[in-house]
């Protein structure tokens, strides 16, 4: 055996504790155990598609993507940049919203109903004008639905194309309706409960959206200038640049997201595969999971 591959298991290890400690902050061990080895019920059992999605490395993809169409909205843009502190702490944000995602998914149906009702509270308080002079209410249902509606657009979206399993048309219908269970907890009154109706819930915000300074400026700040070691830059830069092509290009147009040459744009793809796999390995490895 050669010595690179007797450090092939520790290099793998180290790499997965290093990716789950930035994802899941250092509550995340301590975490990871309260949503994986409580007993009791859960919103969903072993066989839903929110599972095979929210455990993938595409999620990644999905969640720079989410960012990004999310911004269009002009009232969650402002709400977003008044009260989430994502510039200031981004990785903070990160790891709340990764701690919801995990306990609603995997966590006890106590857990995921007592982390719903945290964030409904900070909601609650979350209200303003924008630069434009529109007041805007976090816990507004019509917003809350864009947000859920980008997300679990987003998250579809990225597991589809970088997912390990994707699924098939009936497990996307599960997937989103799976979604539509926290989405009502979290106050939307009538969340999509298929691709088709998921779609089509996309479609009727397009009136509201557009690409305002603060949304172009919050694109930038997420693709150009994240909060990284240079060693992890270029790895970063596949997830955004595959974020980004994911996209539908009007989106892409709102945001100033110029697309990449086309011998650049086509290398883009088999990268951001590439990544996904190399993370989902690293992930795999027993000092990561455990």
């Amino acid at each position: 055996m050669t010595s690179f591959a007797r450090a092939l298991p520790h290099l793998r290890e180290r790499m997965g504790s290093a990716v789950f400690e930035r994802v899941a902050g250092p509550m995340g061990p301590e975490n990871r155990v309260r949503i994986h080895q409580t007993p009791g019920p859960r919103w969903f059992g072993a066989g839903r598609p929110v599972r095979r999605v929210h455990g993938d490395a595409s999620m990644f993809i999905g969640g720079l993507r989410a960012l990004l169409l999310q911004s269009l909205h002009p009232l969650a843009m402002a709400a977003v940049a008044a009260h989430s502190g994502f510039r200031g702490d981004p990785w903070g944000r990160l790891q709340r919203t990764s701690t919801f995602l995990a306990v609603t998914t995997y966590g006890t149906s106590e857990h995921a109903r007592e982390a719903v009702e945290r964030v409904r509270e900070v909601h609650s308080h979350v209200r303003g004008t924008t630069a434009y002079g529109d007041p805007y209410e976090a816990s507004d249902p019509h917003l809350l639905g864009w947000v859920h509606a980008a997300e679990a657009d987003s998250f579809l979206v990225a597991h589809q194309r970088f997912g390990a399993e994707p699924l098939d048309a009936d497990g996307c219908d599960a997937y989103v309706a799976d979604m539509a269970l926290v989405g009502r907890a979290l106050g939307i009154s009538d969340p999509p409960t298929t691709r088709r109706e998921l779609d089509e819930r996309l479609a009727a915000y397009r009136s509201e959206l557009r690409g305002t300074r603060e949304a172009r400026d919050a694109a930038r700040f997420i693709l150009l200038h994240p909060p990284l070691p240079w060693v992890a830059r270029a790895p970063y830069a596949v997830l955004a640049a595959n974020a980004v092509a994911s996209l539908p290009q009007w989106a892409q147009t709102s945001l100033g997201l110029r697309r990449l040459p086309g011998p650049v744009q086509a290398c883009v793809p088999p990268a951001g595969h590439a990544l996904t796999k190399t993370i989902r390995w690293v992930m795999a490895a027993p000092d990561s999971t455990s």
